[in-house]
């Protein structure tokens, strides 16, 4: 078994990522949104994206659409959605990708 650790970094203001494991298929990665307000700007990409809710409240806007989630939910972001979210209370949020964001590396 091959295990690696990556650096926590900067995403945007009040938010911290770290790749948390990654394949050229997968990739899970850690956002820990430190400050209420803090906002992953909207934004789209060509991977298919699965988003858990570990702690926390986001406001999140899927295509034009919004929605609030709270620990324990999840859902899907289809491929290239333009999609963002607020934090509306301190927490983390579990990404998977696929195929890998080799941005992110």
């Amino acid at each position: 078994m091959f295990v690696k650790t990556f650096p926590e970094v900067t995403a945007d203001p009040g938010i911290r990522r770290q790749v948390l494991s990654d394949s050229p298929d997968l990739m899970v990665v850690a956002f820990r949104f430190q400050q209420e307000g803090a906002e992953g700007k909207l934004h789209n990409h060509p991977h298919v994206q699965s988003t858990y809710v570990e702690s926390g409240r986001f406001r999140f806007t899927i295509n034009g659409e919004s929605f609030d989630v709270s620990p324990g939910d999840s859902f899907v972001i289809p491929s290239n959605a333009l999609h963002g979210c607020v934090c509306l209370e301190p927490g983390t949020l579990v990404d998977t990708f696929t195929p890998r964001r080799d941005d992110f590396l």
